[in-house]
């Protein structure tokens, strides 16, 4: 079995945690301890040819024999959440990948915590690591409406530092409060949709803020060109047209690279890059790594130039 393939879990638990969202407790069928995670790892979940979806940890960390994930059913989504709430039941088999983080809990004096509906679930284990280690946090979470939110249950452990803000009952979520007085050794974490993640960007220092996107930012670049992709390992040089990705151009020469989302939102198909000044258009690296230019998405980014060496 190779990193590819994923692992074979079973599915132990399968129950409601709110309104149109399941919560999914798996273990490994022999009972072999899992990989370790920190909190905002997700794993990929191998659904069917075609089908796989990233779904963040929200158990704990500690807990090596089973991983718990929530799935929320999307309306209007691209089949893969249909796909578990309809078809995955207790007992069946499935296959996952990972864990992987692009969204660490870093070190800081204080933390606060912006979760919009289904964005709870990298958070939660987030807020214990925080309570573990003394340091003050609080959290704004918001939803579509109180029966929609998932784990408030689990929260209410945690008093006032935890502020409950259905829409239905107090409108758009009010961001004055998480951003005044911050301080350069407070961090803000935030996981929600997209127009949540837009607004708390807008107003947020940048160098204190992290977020992690379910569905890439919007981004529509026009005029895209023809480009070289150099394969450093093999020597290989490949010609990416303006209307294929270089995901879909170094799959289609044969070589097999660990991707998932093709959107660059998952980070799974992150590249080094040895030459070359890449386009950045995914939602995962930050300001400075793009900067850098050392790695790039392959599933969305492109090149500023004519050529890339990838170390592929």
């Amino acid at each position: 079995m190779t990193s590819y393939d994923g692992i074979e879990l079973v599915v132990e638990r399968r129950e409601p945690a709110a309104e149109g969202v399941l919560v999914l407790t798996l273990r490994h069928p022999s009972g072999v301890r899992l990989p370790g995670w920190e909190p905002g790892a997700h794993i990929d979940l191998l659904l069917g040819p075609g089908l796989e979806r990233q779904f963040s940890l929200c158990g704990d960390p500690a807990d090596r024999d089973r991983w718990r994930i929530a799935v929320l059913r999307e309306r209007g989504g691209r089949g893969g959440s249909a796909y578990v709430h309809e078809r995955i039941q207790q007992g069946d088999r499935v296959r996952a990948r990972g864990p992987r983080n692009r969204f660490r809990l870093e070190p800081a004096d204080g933390y606060r915590f912006v979760a919009g509906g289904i964005g709870i679930t990298p958070v939660l284990p987030m807020l214990a690591a925080a309570e573990a280690a003394g340091v003050g946090w609080t959290l704004l979470y918001g939803g579509r409406t109180r029966a929609s939110m998932a784990f408030t249950g689990e929260l209410a452990r945690y008093g006032e530092r935890v502020t409950l803000a259905p829409e239905d009952e107090t409108g758009l979520l009010d961001l004055a409060p998480v951003l005044d007085g911050l301080t350069e050794g407070t961090l803000v974490y935030c996981c929600g949709p997209g127009p949540l993640l837009d607004a708390i960007g807008e107003r947020c220092p940048a160098a204190l803020l992290r977020t992690e996107r379910f569905r890439p930012a919007e981004r529509h670049p026009d005029g895209d060109e023809e480009f070289e992709v150099v394969l450093a390992r093999s020597g290989r040089t490949l010609t990416v047209p303006p209307d294929v990705s270089v995901l879909d151009a170094v799959r289609g020469a044969g070589v097999e690279v660990l991707y998932s989302c093709a959107e660059g939102t998952c980070g799974t198909c992150e590249t080094d890059v040895l030459e070359g000044d890449p386009d950045h258009r995914d939602s995962v690296l930050t300001e400075a790594e793009r900067a850098a230019g050392e790695t790039m998405l392959i599933c969305v980014s492109r090149c500023r130039g004519r050529r890339l060496v990838l170390d592929l």
